[in-house]
């Protein structure tokens, strides 16, 4: 994998979000917290899980989780949940933080680091992951949890539209 293709991945994954999160702007409050048997358990549940994830894997690529913990149970504090976003204000905030976050993340990226291994520990286990796999994880499960977000969306009158690769390079040409 190549440092620009992975920047090309990521403007698109960052595309992506803003059209997701352009339509969650535009649901009421109460369909952003009502809960739904649907996706991650409603909107602001699968909109956070994909934020969760995202801060997860950039901190274990910065080498947050390098090192054994002795407490197991302080993983329990890299975990983003509901509660911390009562309103879709606070989600996008931190949303864009974390965008910038990763952004400064794959800024640095040499090709051998991106083409390298990590080594993390999670509870239970040690990992070892190519960057790249790790990175490229991050926009595919995005993608995922968007399309069941774009669901809800579409059902509340908001739908983000198409996520279609090449609509994103047209208008990035343009």
């Amino acid at each position: 994998m190549k440092v620009d293709e992975i920047k090309l991945l990521y403007a698109y994954n960052d595309w992506c979000d803003a059209r997701i999160l352009a339509a969650c702007a535009g649901v009421r409050p109460e369909q952003y917290a009502a809960p739904n048997s649907y996706g991650c358990g409603g909107l602001r549940a699968t909109m956070v899980h994909i934020l969760d994830n995202i801060w997860q894997q950039r901190i274990t690529l910065q080498g947050y989780y390098k090192e054994p913990l002795a407490n197991e149970a302080a993983y329990d504090a890299t975990e983003l949940h509901e509660d911390a976003f009562p309103t879709f204000a606070a989600l996008r905030d931190r949303w864009l933080t974390e965008q910038r976050e990763m952004w400064a993340y794959i800024e640095i990226l040499t090709e051998e680091t991106l083409n390298g291994m990590i080594r993390y520990v999670i509870p239970g286990a040690l990992r070892e992951r190519v960057v790249w796999h790790i990175l490229l994880d991050v926009t595919y499960h995005a993608m995922q949890h968007r399309s069941e977000a774009a669901m809800l969306l579409t059902s509340y009158g908001q739908s983000p539209g198409d996520f279609d690769f090449i609509m994103f390079l047209t208008e990035r040409a343009s």
